[in-house]
Formats: structure tokens, C-alpha cells, sequence
């Protein structure tokens, strides 16, 4: 399942990338008297109530997800690196304000914050990736705060503060390395978070507005108006919508197995696999039998 998720997060980048090259037609292109055309073979995944060809804005809604996926994957995981360093590092009063922060912050819904926010400061695709890195990264910063004090408590680490070096030196040449493994399984796992969140806010009308291409976006619209009479335009966006975020998830799953020490050989689908191998290697080969009876 993992390389099957490795090869459906390589697809989707590689359509994000290359939209302009895949796609038949332009993301905003009308044709005239083609409203609601059901699949053919002019429109494969039938055409929208403008006229749009439905596969090219799928396409294009592609590199949508690419950008919020990352972007805004690539901020959370920033400011849950600075929030979880600082707060696990430092320690003392500094560590208890900014847990009771994360706290009052993890109480509030997610997806209720980020409407609120965006009423403010207003829609857009940058606006969101903005908003959403700074939700998940706050409520990331659990995971990098404990990985920090679990380092820091190592004798490498004590032995180089006792010898005079400073902060940012110990925080650069001995926490930020051995937090790499909880770090980049955190990003794996906020990717399909943030590709799913963005496609409900959309869906919402807090999101990126029209005419963008966006899965969610797609999904609501006037795709919910002519849901029966052109069920084309809700399936498309919303099937590429469930085996992007799947897809991603397994990869993400795989990542975990392998980078996480308390899954490496343990319970996770890829530790269990090494641990059965590794079981296998070390069983005790059985001499076969010969088949002569013993002398009496």
C-alpha cells in the first residue's frame, strides 16, 4: 500500500506540474452549445454548465492541491519546528505559557478557526495556506515539543552545553538532526490534512474563489444544482478528491513505519514485515532426517 501511495503522490505532482501540457483544453475555456455534454469523445469526463471541459479542471485542480498541499504543509511544519523547539528547549515559565496556549488553541474547532479568519482577512489561495499552516502548526508543536526534551536530555547534548557552546549552536548541531525523523513524519502525515481541509473550505465558500479550479470548489458551485441532471460534474472532482488524499495517507503510513523508532520493526504495517522477515533469518535451521534407525 505504501508504493501503491508513493506512485499516486507521484502522479498527482507530476499533473500539478505539467497542467498546462496535460490538459486539453484551458482551465476557464467555454464552448458554446456544449453545456452540461455528457462524456465523450470530445469531453471525457463530460463538460460543466459553462461549457468548461470537466478533465482539464480536474487536471488543474490538481496543481491547486500540489500548492496548498505543500505550501501549506511546509509552514505548518515551520512553525511547529520553532513553537516545539523553543517551548521544549527552554523550558520552564516560557514552556508553561505556550502549552496553555496550545491548549486554549486545541480546544477551539479547526475548521470553524480557519472560517473565522478568513471572514477577516478574506479568501484566497495564499490566504489559506496562511491560515491553515498556522492551525496545524500550532497543534503540531505537541509532537516536536516532546521530541525535543526527549533529545535534550541525551549526554552529547548536556556534555555541550557544559563546554560552553551556545544555544542556537546546540539547537543546530544536535537537536534539529535528531528530530528530523518525527519532523519529516509530521509533514508526510499534514499533506492530505491540508488537501482536504482546503477542499472543504472551498466547498464552504471560505476558500479559493471561482473561477479557480479547485476539487472543492467544483463539488460546490453549481455542481450541487445539476447533481442529477449532470452527475459528471460532482463525481470526477470528488473521485480525484478520495484517491489523492488516500493515496497520500498510505505514503504518509509508509514513512511513519519506516522513520518512527517505535514502529520500526514493531506494529506498524512495515515493521511488522521487517520483524517477520528478521524472524525468519534468525530461526534455527532443523537438520533433515536421514531416515536410518538409530543403532540399539
Amino acid at each position: 500500500l505504501g508504493m501503491v501511495g508513493g506512485i499516486i503522490t507521484l502522479l498527482l505532482l507530476l499533473t500539478g506540474i505539467f497542467a498546462d501540457f496535460i490538459a486539453p483544453y484551458g482551465v476557464n475555456e467555454i464552448h458554446m452549445g456544449e453545456f452540461l455534454a455528457p462524456p465523450s469523445a470530445r469531453f471525457w469526463l463530460g463538460a460543466d454548465n459553462l461549457g468548461r471541459d470537466i478533465l482539464s479542471r480536474v487536471i488543474f485542480g490538481a496543481r491547486i492541491s500540489v500548492i496548498a498541499g505543500l505550501a501549506g504543509s511546509i509552514w505548518a511544519t515551520t512553525v511547529s519546528l520553532i513553537i516545539g523547539v523553543l517551548s521544549g528547549y527552554i523550558g520552564g515559565k516560557l514552556d508553561l505559557i505556550v502549552q496553555r496556549f496550545v491548549d486554549a488553541w486545541m480546544s477551539l474547532p479547526s475548521i470553524i478557526l480557519m472560517m473565522v479568519i478568513i471572514a477577516i482577512i478574506g479568501p484566497g489561495l495564499w490566504q489559506l495556506i496562511i491560515v491553515m499552516g498556522l492551525t496545524f502548526g500550532v497543534t503540531g508543536s505537541r509532537l516536536i515539543r516532546s521530541a525535543v526534551i526527549s533529545v535534550k536530555e541525551n549526554v552529547y547534548v548536556q556534555a555541550a552545553g557544559a563546554i560552553g557552546c551556545s544555544t542556537p549552536r546546540i539547537l543546530v548541531r544536535h537537536i534539529l538532526p535528531n528530530i528530523m525523523a518525527p519532523t519529516i513524519v509530521l509533514f508526510t502525515t499534514r499533506v492530505p490534512n491540508v488537501i482536504l481541509i482546503e477542499a472543504s473550505l472551498s466547498f464552504l465558500g471560505f476558500g479559493i474563489p471561482p473561477p479557480a479550479a479547485s476539487w472543492g470548489g467544483m463539488l460546490s458551485g453549481m455542481g450541487r444544482y445539476y447533481m442529477l441532471q449532470a452527475p459528471w460534474m460532482v463525481i470526477w472532482p470528488g473521485l480525484a478528491l478520495a484517491i489523492v488524499v488516500y493515496g497520500i495517507n498510505m505514503f504518509g503510513d509508509a514513512v511513519r513505519d519506516i522513520l518512527d523508532p517505535r514502529l520500526r520493526g514493531g506494529v506498524g504495517r512495515y515493521g511488522a514485515r521487517v520483524k517477520k522477515e528478521a524472524a525468519k533469518k534468525n530461526e534455527p535451521r532443523r537438520s533433515k532426517p536421514t531416515g536410518l534407525a538409530s543403532p540399539s
